[in-house]
């Protein structure tokens, strides 16, 4: 008797042991203790959102995503035969042995989910896996994941910038990331504990990938394309250190066309020769614009009643001015020129001359219109806002400089603008590469939806300076009949300029040549600017630049379908 009622209390103090527990995970705490339990056999697998196209004007991708795939294992599978199977991956899939081996072996105690290898094509993550299987190794499995891709390799690159494995390096990629990237979605379900197979029937959650959302820009993709062989070609014709080109569209300021040389592959942006070819030199590298910048002036100067087309100056061979002499690129004694002599003949002394009629405020003031010394916000990253001395502060001999396009710097996209204002009867159309909206990192709305317009000079004015630009391209009485389009007419203007060293902060012997114009001079319908830096082979912006821009000008005529308008060309006198 004494042993049975010894069993019974034992059974009854086990019973009771068994009943508490009972209670406390049904009654007490049951939420916690069921979350425990699921997490105990939980798979959680991230479904990574596609990112958004970047598209050229006509839908055409620029920056795509196609079909890749991450290579992940489960090291509870794999830590045992890792050094084997680390061997067999880092061959396959060019990845870091100890890389390898430590995502096998888990990165953190009961790790079940470690990355192998990123981005990897989908043939060969496969072929991978099927190899895997075939030596007899568990554990490794795949997962979508989108790889960046450039279709068209360089075209557009300082512009589209490059992808890291998970985040944007450079340039709309990072720009404009939030808009791109989309939101990573999660799946989570109950697997077994052996091999993280999915249980049927039991509880399971899905929160879905959101797609990034694509970018439209203004760039045509063929067009930039072409633009950037042509200028490749000049500048290494000419062994120029690099240059840039812009095509806009007069009406509206699109950016049809953005190129910089030296450029890369975005496809692989470490293969590039130079850290500085990532970016756009055109909106970050600085220069003097040399004697493009006369038409400004002279537009000015109409504008405000202090000069017209056909004023006369007498000219002389060089000019006193304060703390230093003023000269011409050429050698010449007395010569009478007019105003549109002064632009056909790219007159520093003459310029010199006609800018007497202002000040240093109402100089600064018409280029600040223009949009000089201020950034366009187009939305490339880096963009400089370029020199321009504040009129109150400038001194005369300053004044004679700027006049003719020195001692002020700008990047190409403003000073293809200001020339644009021109040929857009004197209203500054500001200048778009984004197509609609869309807002930077910097949290600045931009794109063709918030342009703006701006009267800087009058129709006259314009229209008058155009006629003067017209002579430039004149075989007889300009300096760059080799820009001009055959069958049309072109108002342009070229640039030469010294180019300052950084170190010295003084000019270092090289020079920046360019020209900028549009076409047809009479109903102008696209702009185009070209600037090669540092050549090293003799020439000026008629013979360097000037061809360049005829090539470009005449096949984006040509592509737009834009006919001749027939007009008469200028009869405007060089000399009187």
């Amino acid at each position: 008797m004494l042993r049975l009622r010894i069993g019974f209390v034992l059974i009854a103090m086990v019973l009771s042991f068994f009943g508490a527990r009972l209670v406390q995970l049904q009654g007490v705490d049951p939420q916690s203790y069921a979350a425990m339990a699921a997490a105990e056999g939980a798979a959680r697998v991230t479904l990574v959102a596609e990112r958004g196209d970047i598209l050229d004007r006509n839908g055409v991708p620029l920056a795509d995503s196609i079909k890749g795939k991450m290579v992940i294992a489960d090291p509870a599978l794999t830590a045992d035969r890792a050094p084997e199977l680390a061997r067999l991956l880092s061959e396959r899939l060019s990845v870091d042995y100890f890389k390898a081996l430590t995502a096998l072996q888990g990165r953190t105690e009961g790790s079940r989910y470690e990355f192998v290898a990123r981005r990897v094509p989908s043939t060969l993550a496969t072929d991978t896996l099927a190899a895997v299987q075939e030596a007899g190794f568990e554990g490794v499995f795949l997962q979508d994941d989108p790889i960046r891709a450039y279709p068209a390799g360089d075209v557009a690159a300082n512009l589209l910038g490059y992808m890291g494995t998970d985040e944007p390096l450079g340039g709309f990629e990072r720009t404009f990331d939030e808009q791109l990237a989309g939101v990573d979605g999660e799946a989570t379900w109950q697997s077994n504990s052996g091999k993280g197979v999915r249980i049927p029937l039991r509880e399971s959650t899905l929160e879905a990938a959101r797609n990034g959302e694509p970018l439209r820009t203004t760039i045509d993709r063929d067009l930039q394309w072409f633009t950037q062989k042509v200028l490749a070609q000049t500048v290494q014709q000419y062994r120029a250190e690099s240059g840039a080109a812009v095509v806009m569209d007069t009406r509206t300021g699109e950016v049809l066309a953005l190129a910089d040389v030296p450029t890369f592959d975005a496809n692989a942006p470490t293969e590039a020769q130079s850290t500085d070819d990532l970016g756009s030199r055109a909106m970050s590298n600085t220069y003097e614009p040399g004697s493009v910048a006369k038409v400004l002036t002279a537009a000015a100067l109409i504008d405000a009643d202090k000069a017209f087309p056909r004023q006369r100056f007498r000219v002389p061979p060089n000019l006193a001015r304060q703390d230093r002499v003023i000269g011409d690129w050429f050698d010449h004694g007395n010569i009478r020129l007019t105003l549109a002599g002064i632009i056909a003949k790219s007159s520093n002394i003459g310029t010199v001359l006609a800018a007497d009629a202002f000040t240093p405020v109402q100089l600064v003031d018409y280029l600040n219109r223009f949009g000089l010394g201020r950034r366009t916000d187009i939305g490339v990253r880096g963009e400089t806002p370029g020199i321009l001395t504040p009129g109150e502060a400038m001194t005369s001999q300053t004044k004679d400089r700027v006049a003719f396009g020195q001692s002020l710097s700008v990047n190409v996209v403003q000073m293809a603008a200001a020339v644009n204002t021109i040929a857009n009867d004197g209203v500054r159309v500001s200048p778009s590469v984004i197509s609609g909206t869309a807002v930077t990192d910097d949290g600045v709305t931009v794109g063709t939806d918030v342009a703006t317009r701006e009267r800087v000079v009058s129709k006259q004015a314009a229209r008058g300076t155009a006629k003067m630009m017209e002579k430039v391209v004149d075989p007889e009485d300009g300096v760059a009949p080799r820009a001009q389009v055959p069958g049309y007419l072109v108002a342009g203007k070229t640039g030469t300029a010294q180019r300052v060293d950084g170190d010295c902060g003084c000019y270092d012997g090289s020079t920046s040549v360019s020209f900028g114009g549009f076409a047809p001079a009479d109903d102008a319908r696209f702009t185009v600017y070209v600037v090669v830096h540092a050549p090293k082979v003799d020439g000026g912006g008629g013979s360097v630049a000037g061809p360049v821009f005829s090539r470009i000008m005449g096949y984006v005529l040509g592509r737009y379908g834009v006919e001749p308008t027939g007009g008469t060309p200028s009869r405007l006198p060089v000399e009187w």
